[in-house]
């Protein structure tokens, strides 16, 4: 059973130099409460394991939306991620501070090398990228021709933290995403040391449908109760 702590006693979990994996596409999905508190936290050097890092701007009018809170106060020290074209602060740290390491997946592949982790692979076959620059890629293992075509050998990928968001969480810890919120939830609560999971609603055991639970109650170690956004 997960145990249900405050956001400010979530944050205190995360140290200096933590890797992070934070699940959301474009903000969608993200963890916006905890992220918003750990943005306050001064924690810092952090790697971030996140689809993208979101936006300056965000629906709500929002200055800084989800990760790109953590963009903006400079606490990511390396970025590792599948396109960042919308926040450009992250251009500006990398390319003109040089303040911020961004290592580049494609999407899917990140993705799998996740799910790898999770299920214990020891990495995942991709015809995607062979021949460009993801080749050179620090996660890229070499490549491997079968029946006559090439494959890119990508490593599993792993975290010290993984902070996923669900719409319901019941008591047990079992996790119904709203919508396409699910997106990189999923694999990340499989591929990391500690899940912390913000719950829009906290609901009691039975009130989640079993055929509807997306992230068993096992894999999540904290709850954090966020509220409605």
């Amino acid at each position: 059973m997960p145990k249900f702590v405050s956001i400010e006693e979530a944050v205190k979990l995360i140290p200096d130099g933590a890797t992070v994996m934070f699940g959301g596409f474009m903000g969608c999905g993200n963890a916006h409460k905890f992220i918003d508190a750990l943005s306050k936290s001064g924690v810092k050097d952090l790697t971030m394991i996140c689809n993208d890092a979101s936006m300056p701007g965000g629906p709500m009018g929002e200055d800084y939306y989800g990760v790109a809170k953590l963009v903006h106060n400079h606490q990511i020290k390396k970025l590792i991620a599948t396109h960042v074209g919308l926040n450009p602060e992250v251009a500006q740290q990398s390319m003109q501070e040089c303040t911020l390491e961004v290592i580049l997946i494609p999407q899917g592949s990140l993705a799998e090398m996740i799910r790898a982790d999770g299920a214990g692979l020891g990495g995942v076959l991709t015809p995607t990228g062979v021949g460009t620059i993801v080749e050179d890629n620090p996660y890229c293992l070499g490549k491997q021709t079968i029946n006559g075509k090439d494959y890119l050998l990508m490593a599993p990928i792993h975290a010290d933290f993984a902070v996923i968001a669900g719409y319901k969480i019941d008591k047990a810890g079992n996790v119904w995403y709203k919508g396409d919120t699910s997106n990189f939830n999923i694999v990340m609560a499989t591929a990391a040391d500690t899940v912390i999971a913000e719950a829009e609603q906290v609901v009691e055991i039975g009130d989640i449908a079993p055929e509807d639970v997306r992230t068993s109650g096992v894999f999540v170690d904290y709850v954090v109760e966020g509220g409605l956004y």
